[in-house]
C-alpha cells in the first residue's frame, strides 16, 4: 500500500510522515531535500535555477515510484512525483520563472515516466493559510527557506487548491493544519489517525 502526504512549505509533511510511520509500522519515504545541490542556490535566484532543481526533483521522485511499485511494505511518502508537477513546476511556469520550451520539455519528460506509476492509494492533503505556513517556516530556522516570498507561498498554496479538487484523480484525505499541532498534542494526532482508519479500514464512520 503507498500511502502519500501533500502539502505547501512548512505544512508539516515530513513531521506527519515519520509520526504516522512510527504509529502504524509503515516504511517512511522522504524527499531529497537535504542533499539536493540546487535547492539553496534556487532560493537566491528562482528564475536562473528552477529547471534544474525540478528536473532533479522529477528524477528523485521518479526513482523513489519505482522503488515503491516494487516492494510489498506499506510506504508512507513526504511529497509525491505529481505535487513536484501540477504545483511546484506549474507555480514557475505561471509566475515567469520557467519558459515555455522549458516547462513543455519538462512535460514531454513528465508524460513518458507516467506510464511506470500510478497513484497511491490515499494521499492526505496537509492544507494551511500561509500566515501559518510563515509560522512554521521561521520556526525551524532553515536559512534558505528565509527568503521565500508570500508571493511565491499562495502561488502554491493556489496551485495545490486547483491540484487537489480539479486535477488529482486519487482518493485524498483533506487536514485543515491551521488549528492543529499533532507533534504536541496528542488528541490532534489522533484525530489524524482516526480519519486515516476510516478511510483505509473503515473504521470510526
Amino acid at each position: 500500500m503507498h500511502i502519500a502526504i501533500a502539502g505547501n512549505i512548512g505544512s508539516g509533511k515530513t513531521t506527519l510522515t515519520q509520526m504516522l510511520a512510527n504509529h502504524y509500522g509503515w516504511k517512511p519515504q522522504f524527499e531529497s531535500v537535504i542533499n539536493n545541490p540546487y535547492l539553496e542556490d534556487y532560493y537566491k535566484d528562482i528564475h536562473r535555477w528552477s529547471l534544474n532543481l525540478e528536473i532533479y526533483f522529477l528524477k528523485e521522485r521518479f526513482k523513489d515510484m519505482l522503488e515503491i511499485g516494487k516492494t510489498n511494505e506499506t510506504i508512507i511518502q513526504d511529497r509525491t512525483i505529481f505535487e513536484g508537477v501540477y504545483v511546484f513546476v506549474a507555480n514557475n511556469k505561471a509566475q515567469g520563472n520557467m519558459s515555455e520550451t522549458d516547462f513543455n520539455t519538462y512535460m514531454d519528460l513528465f508524460n513518458l515516466m507516467m506510464s511506470f506509476t500510478k497513484v497511491p492509494d490515499l494521499m492526505l492533503y496537509l492544507r494551511a493559510s500561509v500566515p501559518h505556513l510563515v509560522s512554521q517556516i521561521q520556526m525551524r530556522g532553515r536559512d534558505y527557506e528565509q527568503s521565500i516570498s508570500l508571493e511565491y507561498l499562495q502561488g502554491l498554496n493556489n496551485r495545490y487548491e486547483d491540484f487537489i479538487y480539479k486535477q488529482y484523480k486519487g482518493k485524498v484525505l483533506t487536514i485543515e493544519t491551521d488549528n492543529l499541532d499533532f507533534l504536541h498534542r496528542p488528541a490532534d494526532f489522533e484525530q489524524i489517525t482516526r480519519r486515516i482508519d476510516s478511510q483505509l479500514f473503515g473504521l470510526f464512520n
